[in-house]
């Protein structure tokens, strides 16, 4: 029989550029926090060979490029399985807009393969395919709030945060993720900083930042999961302490340095988000989604009408702690 996984978004808390590493990958640290929004994908194995991808989106690939096929090939290469693989994607998501669809999409089929095989990977063999696919597939496995370091491939489960008010917005622009890492080279060598200490300084400021935000707020987080959330949604006071704990520590999102210059509309967007309320907005990942935050699942549907309105395509949603994340996986 067929299973369908749930294949949930993410957007990143600030994300800090290094030095080029040799393996031609960026050194980067960022804090990743998945959201309730998703795609669905529906996994069946059936007689004969091949992997196939149906997906009505035309910009979703159907070949090898697509992590989804890659996945499904390494999972039934080290499960030692055969058979004929179609993967249905059912598509919410922005395609590449930096909210980790395809990526998402590729642990879901993971999933999914393991239990319509009735066999599991083990947790090291997990990881080790995700990261071999791509650089944010291992926060997937996760889930929850997650701190990435290396070239974000490496993830460290961090205590969740409460549910938080968010607004996803999604321009229809395309930004290249290595066009951005492009221009961010060219960036710091204008600067004059391509060096590994002022790259290595970078990444320190930014683990400081997260730092003091997560040191303060989390020592606000109830030691009963639930005791100050309610209908889904923190406290008024318990938000507003944590957002504006996220703008006191002044982390920020390197890539908007180099992809607001050439795409100044995101930078709008970011304005009519702060302006319709959020309490912190910022790019997520290379773009171009970018998000606000907000004090109450409320506040952020008003935000989602408003930029609707203005001709923005927005959807309002929350985040999505680890535990519910894993809970709401299987459709």
């Amino acid at each position: 029989m067929p299973v369908s996984v749930r294949s949930f978004a993410k957007i990143n808390f600030g994300l800090a550029i290094g030095a080029k590493r040799d393996d031609g990958f960026h050194e980067l640290r960022t804090i990743y926090q998945t959201i309730a929004l998703h795609d669905v994908i529906r996994v069946d194995v059936s007689r004969g060979t091949g992997i196939e991808i149906r997906c009505k989106d035309p910009r979703v690939p159907g070949d090898e490029s697509n992590t989804c096929w890659r996945i499904a090939e390494r999972v039934m290469r080290s499960l030692k399985q055969r058979g004929k693989v179609v993967i249905n994607i059912e598509k919410n998501l922005p395609v590449q807009g930096g909210v980790g669809g395809g990526s998402s999409n590729a642990v879901a089929t993971m999933f999914a393969l393991e239990r319509v095989l009735r066999m599991e990977l083990p947790v090291r063999e997990r990881l080790r395919i995700a990261a071999e696919v791509g650089s944010d597939l291992p926060l997937f496995l996760v889930g929850g709030t997650v701190l990435g370091c290396g070239r974000g491939e490496e993830v460290y489960p961090l205590p969740d945060l409460p549910p938080i008010g968010c607004v996803i917005a999604t321009p229809e622009i395309g930004v290249s993720t290595p066009e951005a890492f492009r221009r961010w080279d060219e960036f710091r060598a204008q600067e004059g900083k391509l060096t590994p200490q002022v790259s290595s300084t970078t990444i320190e400021e930014f683990s400081r930042s997260a730092f003091e935000w997560l040191n303060g707020t989390l020592s606000g987080v109830p030691a009963v999961p639930g005791e100050q959330v309610a209908n889904g949604q923190v406290s008024g006071d318990r938000a507003e302490t944590l957002l504006l704990d996220l703008v006191r520590a002044g982390i920020e999102n390197d890539f908007e340095r180099v992809v607001f210059p050439v795409h100044p509309e995101l930078r709008e967007v970011k304005r009519l988000l702060e302006r319709n309320n959020s309490s912190y907005a910022s790019l997520s990942g290379s773009g171009a989604t970018l998000y606000g935050l907000y004090k109450s699942p409320e506040q952020a549907e008003e935000a989602a009408k408003a930029l609707c309105k203005a001709g923005i395509s927005a959807r309002a949603t929350v985040t999505l702690g680890r535990g519910r994340y894993l809970e709401r996986r299987f459709v």
